[in-house]
């Protein structure tokens, strides 16, 4: 992506996610890019730190001046790494690029003993949001996905986070497990919700191509159970103030994620770390709007090589054509409860209003959309179906 021309304010916040590939085992149902070290191994801990540096290095022209809004650390499981590599990691970073004095640094951790003791050391780093991967807090569905921690686990790990001085703390629940009832599926969010998270993301398990599950399925609740799962569910949290704003994430009031967010909101992010993926915005020299995507090389044993390599860590990339921007903003943007203005539809995807609001004539009529012309805004049915309409908004974005 050319850099000669910006008009850095009407570029789109400009976030940073990292990701760290090694997890302690692979879980049966991940699809992320995480690889196995087992209990005790040795990570490139001072390799990997400086990769990442140069990996950041060669992104810095991307991010036009723009202050970091926000930063994700995720895997993987980045909680393997010791506290003194993410003090040296954020230092350099904030050597390099400007951050929002009310920046947001989420890292990801595991439950697990295995990393428990040093929440502190990250605390102290400067990191200031915890995302624990509780999953479940009950053993048969711990066992059943494959995870390495307790339901006590989880909560020594909560415990011991509040010690450490974190107050905003996400933790994660998946719902539709093998053999969940209703039953089982809320004494989940029962749990979760004595230890007062700050956000709760809660998802249903899918079957994701290439892992475990996918080529050995496991039994999974029918329909009508994981419907009933969903509408209790949703209904708990929102009666204990976690009120949802994304299709899967509930928060207190002031607490939404703010790196998710930007990714909703069609902000742009850089993407450094081995299988990381980056969305950039620039403006051509006629001043419109170009957006690619850029991912860098999957594998850790390569990515590291790649710092040897004058190809650098760029494994590839594409240019975010006009057809596809209406359903590229769409899929992150009808996410949101709220939805967007539909100013915002027309200035990502340059598409003329009148366009999209006689395109969307079926969806009013479905009503997968909220009758409110100023917003394009996902009712509750079209929230449960966001399939069919998204797909009725990639038409609108055709003329």
């Amino acid at each position: 992506m050319s850099a000669a021309i910006r008009d850095v304010s009407i570029l789109p916040p400009l976030a940073l996610y990292v990701h760290v590939p090694w997890c302690v085992r692979k879980c049966p149902y991940c699809d992320f890019n995480s690889h196995s070290v087992g209990r005790g191994g040795e990570l490139p801990e001072d390799e990997y730190l400086a990769a990442l540096l140069d990996d950041l290095d060669a992104d810095l022209p991307l991010a036009a001046g723009r202050p970091l809004v926000s930063i994700f650390i995720g895997g993987g499981t980045p909680s393997l790494m010791s506290a003194g590599f993410y003090q040296r990691f954020l230092a350099e970073l904030a050597r390099r690029l400007p951050l929002a004095e009310d920046i947001e640094i989420t890292l990801e951790a595991n439950p697990g003993t295995l990393e428990r003791g040093r929440f502190r050391g990250y605390r102290r780093a400067g990191i200031n949001r915890l995302s624990l991967g509780v999953q479940s807090f009950q053993s048969a569905q711990l066992e059943a996905l494959g995870r390495i921690h307790s339901g006590e686990d989880a909560v020594a790990a909560v415990e011991e986070a509040r010690t450490a001085g974190f107050d905003n703390l996400n933790l994660d629940l998946m719902h539709g497990l093998p053999g969940q009832t209703p039953g089982l599926a809320l004494a989940d969010l029962e749990r979760a919700l004595t230890l007062t998270p700050e956000h709760l993301s809660w998802y249903q398990l899918t079957l994701e191509p290439n892992t475990e599950f996918h080529s050995r399925p496991p039994v999974l609740p029918e329909e009508e159970v994981l419907w009933d799962i969903q509408d209790l569910g949703h209904e708990r949290l929102e009666a204990e103030g976690l009120a949802r704003y994304e299709i899967s994430a509930y928060a207190q009031p002031g607490r939404r994620s703010r790196h998710n967010l930007n990714y909703w909101r069609f902000g742009d992010y850089l993407g450094i770390g081995a299988g990381s993926h980056g969305k950039l915005s620039a403006v051509d020299e006629s001043g419109r709007l170009q957006i690619e995507r850029r991912w860098k090389t999957r594998q850790p044993e390569a990515y590291l090589r790649r710092r040897r390599d004058p190809r650098g860590f760029v494994a590839g990339s594409s240019r975010v054509g006009e057809a596809e921007l209406p359903l590229e903003f769409a899929m992150n943007a009808l996410r949101l409860v709220d939805g967007v203005a539909m100013a915002d539809w027309q200035a990502h995807t340059g598409r003329p209003l009148a366009v999209l609001n006689e395109r969307l004539a079926a969806a009013y009529e479905k009503g997968l959309l909220v009758e409110d012309r100023e917003r394009l805004q996902a009712s509750p049915r079209g929230l449960l179906f966001l399939n069919e309409l998204l797909a009725l908004v990639d038409d609108a974005g055709t003329e």
